[in-house]
């Protein structure tokens, strides 16, 4: 019943900007974190991004920190990431998942993520 769908990939120049939405339905913890994570060709995935439906707060790794922004849409269920000052080295699968928050959005992005959508294409040229 859980649904995760990312979306907003395509091809853009270094520099340039990109926006994602992650379309979330079907869960229902009280408190949830949803997050973004990346994979690139012949490496380990990674977490980007995390928000916190409780109080909104946000939690980025520092390979994004200050370039890209994440944020929400309650009534549509929508969750953003807002990529800016794009690098040839965030060329990757984007992913989305979403799962308890109760324990802060450093472990909920690292190791609570429950559910998994299919990811989004995001590839950087220089």
């Amino acid at each position: 019943d859980v649904q995760l769908q990312a979306s907003g990939g395509g091809l853009v120049q270094a520099g340039g900007s990109l926006r994602l939405s992650c379309a979330a339905s079907g869960f229902t913890y009280d408190d949830y974190a949803i997050g973004w994570f990346r994979q690139a060709p012949g490496k380990e995935r990674e977490g980007v991004s995390c928000i916190s439906s409780s109080d909104g707060s946000t939690y980025y790794a520092d390979s994004v920190k200050g370039r890209f922004t994440i944020s929400s849409d309650n009534a549509k269920n929508t969750v953003y990431l807002q990529m800016n000052s794009l690098k040839p080295e965030d060329t990757a699968v984007y992913y989305c998942a979403v799962g308890s928050s109760s324990a802060g959005l450093y472990w909920a992005l690292y190791y609570g993520m429950d559910y998994w959508g299919k990811g989004t294409l995001v590839t950087v040229s220089s």
